[in-house]
């Protein structure tokens, strides 16, 4: 089963059964992975300047932060599926 890098509607992991890597959906959850790799990459830049900016007011500082929380969220997801997935492939198992 992979975990999927989205939730349904209430919140819940989604998972994948297949045992095809290049499936539509697999292929699908690829592309939104890297682009959330691509997006934390860009929030980790926002962020770095508004922490390097001392004239950088509170509502800033907390866009940023909320953003980055969002984007953590994210990339543990992605290190869960993808270390998940590792596990399957290892030869010990």
């Amino acid at each position: 089963m992979r975990l999927l890098p989205w939730t349904g509607t209430d919140g819940k992991p989604c998972y994948l059964s297949t045992d095809d890597p290049d499936s539509l959906l697999s292929r699908l959850a690829d592309e939104v992975e890297d682009a959330q790799l691509a997006s934390a990459e860009q929030v980790l830049a926002g962020a770095k300047a508004v922490l390097g900016d001392p004239k950088a007011g509170e509502r800033a500082v907390l866009f940023a932060l909320t953003r980055a929380v969002e984007s953590l969220e994210d990339l543990l997801r992605v290190a869960v599926s993808r270390g998940e997935r590792l596990d399957l492939k290892s030869p010990t198992k």
